[in-house]
């Protein structure tokens, strides 16, 4: 700031009391700044939690009619008990410094917020972040589970487990982050470069939702007696279309609003370089990483199947923005049509390694999240350009960066420790809740409730009502909050995935 006054004093030409001017006007424009800085943020945020949305339209698509209820509670919950758990504990847990590398040790119940580096804003942004994680967890145990197993993994991984890898790898404490206070060394002198977290969103809720349907089994009916695949497909492809499309638009606030300000200049006063245009190009390799993906799938699938299959695309395309999520600010657009092409191949891979070892996730969360997250992950490392990554993480000289780029294999063995660790964390902590919930019978619904479709057996009736005539005239099964409302013994058109 008083550089800002003494460089504006003398443009003011003698005028009396030019100094108090000149410092008036840079506290106005200081204020714009934060103003500017503060709101991007805030829509940013908002576009992040519009993907709550998008999850629970996909999950409802994905899970068959008579599991609609339930998944939909699910995905509320994760946003209420997420909101809760992320104020007590986990912003504390992912941001309280000063603290050591591991964990942070302030702002508890966001106690003694706001301060000069942060306002309400930046919790508002990682909660939103936090929740997200908790979501792809829920599409990975969908249609089989207790309702109780729900609340109470979500509660420890938005307070818990998800804050402590974020520490790691966003906090300026953060053992492992690129972002480091200034004066601490670097992991491998680069520290990783997981911009908006392939690996601290992704890989975490795609690991998790590993561990709980591992431990929960298979849905009834997945895999026949003589261990074919049998397909339980969702009720309805227009939901997972939507869904697709409403994270496609929330993704926008996810990536390139991880930036969290954009009233940053990277060159000379009125050059055209500033991080408002990093901003846009984290857009578009974004946009462009989820297109080859859709496309690469797309042709992947017909040439497997023999038919074009929208469900399938829609994962593919959600698989290459899991995977363009980690190096989206720090690597040029034509890279990211490389990311959507091999993140397409990845999903595709273990999809089929899943079926083979008779593994069932719903919603491919666990393959999707997990597996494109990884990829992406290791593709930051081999692509990630000089420029952009001095641009993004500044003030330490020689910073190695993507190893394709010709800097160096020290990002890569970075990213390779992150992938260890998080898979490390996330199987320490989650795997042993999911296996005690198991043995408490806390996890798992019966197999009769199960084939009778938990929004009977668990939450009062059917998502769907087809019938507001006399009850006389239909036979069928009737909700409890309705005398004249009749619920089918069947869904219309997909009898035979009713198990």
């Amino acid at each position: 700031m008083s550089s800002c006054a003494s460089d504006l004093a003398p443009l003011l030409g003698g005028v009396a009391n030019s100094s108090a001017a000149a410092g008036y006007i840079c506290d106005q424009f200081t204020d714009a700044g934060f103003a500017i800085d503060n709101t991007y943020l805030l829509f940013s945020a908002y576009l992040v939690f519009s993907m709550q949305l998008g999850f629970a339209m996909l999950c409802a698509g994905s899970v068959r009619a008579k599991n609609t209820m339930n998944i939909m509670l699910t995905n509320v919950i994760d946003a209420a008990a997420g909101g809760l758990f992320y104020y007590l504990f986990g912003f504390a847990f992912a941001f309280g410094g000063p603290s050591n590398g591991f964990i942070g040790k302030h702002f508890f119940g966001l106690k003694e917020v706001p301060q000069p580096s942060f306002d309400y804003s930046n919790f508002l942004y990682q909660w939103a972040f936090a929740i997200a994680a908790a979501g792809i967890t829920s599409g990975s145990i969908a249609e089989r589970t207790q309702f109780v197993a729900y609340l109470i993994y979500s509660s420890f991984l938005t307070g818990f487990v998800y804050p402590v890898v974020s520490h790691w790898f966003w906090s300026g404490d953060g053992w492992a982050a690129a972002g480091r206070n200034a004066g601490e060394s670097l992991l491998f002198k680069s520290g990783v470069i997981d911009f908006a977290g392939s690996g601290v969103v992704h890989m975490v809720g795609g690991i998790a939702g590993l561990w709980g349907a591992l431990i929960e089994g298979p849905r009834v009916g997945r895999f026949d007696h003589a261990g074919r695949s049998v397909a339980l497909r969702g009720h309805s492809a227009t939901l997972v279309v939507l869904g697709t499309f409403l994270l496609w638009f929330g993704w926008y606030g996810f990536n390139p609003g991880s930036f969290t300000t954009i009233f940053k200049t990277y060159g000379p006063s009125g050059s055209i370089h500033g991080q408002w245009s990093a901003v846009g190009r984290t857009a578009v390799t974004t946009t462009l990483a989820g297109c080859t993906a859709a496309l690469t799938t797309l042709f992947g699938k017909r040439l497997q199947t023999g038919h074009w299959n929208v469900v399938d695309v829609c994962n593919g395309l959600l698989g290459g923005f899991a995977a363009i999520t980690s190096g989206c600010s720090v690597v040029d657009p034509w890279a990211a049509l490389i990311c959507g092409f091999v993140s397409a191949w990845v999903l595709i891979g273990f999809n089929k390694l899943a079926a083979t070892l008779k593994f069932d996730d719903p919603l491919e969360a666990a393959q999707l999240h997990g597996g494109c997250g990884a990829w992406g992950i290791i593709f930051t490392a081999l692509f990630a350009r000089e420029k952009y990554v001095n641009e993004v993480y500044p003030g330490r000289q020689g910073r190695p960066y993507g190893l394709f780029m010709g800097g160096g294999g020290r990002l890569l063995a970075a990213h390779i420790v992150q992938i260890l660790v998080i898979a490390g964390w996330v199987s320490c902590t989650m795997g042993p809740l999911f296996f005690a919930l198991h043995k408490l019978g806390l996890l798992r619904i019966s197999s009769e409730d199960e084939m009778a479709g938990m929004d009977l057996t668990r939450h009062g009736g059917f998502a769907y009502v087809y019938h507001d005539e006399d009850p006389s005239a239909h036979d069928g099964f009737m909700l409890k909050s309705s005398a004249v409302r009749v619920e089918p013994r069947t869904t219309p058109a997909a009898t035979t995935n009713q198990v």
